[in-house]
């Protein structure tokens, strides 16, 4: 004897499904200032004792077909933003610098992560980083302008074949 009318049965078994898409659209977020997209904007928790940190972005994207650069950022959450580059050079020294900007080619994605070549240098945090909560950033883009985005504090390792992560 079946107590539960077959509509009711293939209801619950969508359940799961609903609930991983709600699940994936509240881990990705993006924005967008004119032709610029920021997916998933993110950080790394902070280390005991350290007081800077690094954010990054699953993506940022040149949508347009005309050429920006993403020229400064800043947080409340640290005394100062810094474009980096990361490079190890041929002695196997890692390397840091500011750069002035980060360049997008029109209709180009650059990925910023963990152990690669690009990323925001929190400098002087002002609270620890904890996993799970988030903070604004406020992006300045040479054509796009100013946009207002959401950074969330996740544990992330190095992509497979990446650098090793530097210690901030």
């Amino acid at each position: 004897m079946n107590f539960f009318p077959a509509r009711f049965a293939a209801s619950l078994r969508a359940w799961p499904l609903a609930l991983a898409a709600l699940v994936g659209l509240a881990a990705a977020h993006g924005f967008q200032a004119g032709d610029i997209v920021i997916d998933h904007p993110f950080a790394t928790p902070s280390l005991q004792g350290v007081r800077n940190g690094a954010a990054y972005f699953a993506a940022l994207e040149n949508t347009g077909s005309t050429a920006d650069r993403l020229l400064r950022a800043s947080t409340p959450v640290a005394a100062q933003v810094e474009l980096h580059t990361m490079a190890v050079d041929a002695h196997g020294v890692m390397r840091m610098r500011e750069i002035e900007g980060i360049a997008l080619a029109p209709k180009t994605k650059l990925q910023m992560r963990p152990g690669g070549p690009i990323h925001l240098m929190l400098i002087d945090l002002k609270v620890p980083l904890k996993a799970g909560s988030s903070f604004p950033m406020t992006l300045q883009f040479e054509r796009a302008g100013t946009v207002e985005v959401r950074v969330a504090v996740e544990a992330a390792g190095p992509a497979p074949g990446a650098a090793p992560m530097h210690m901030h």
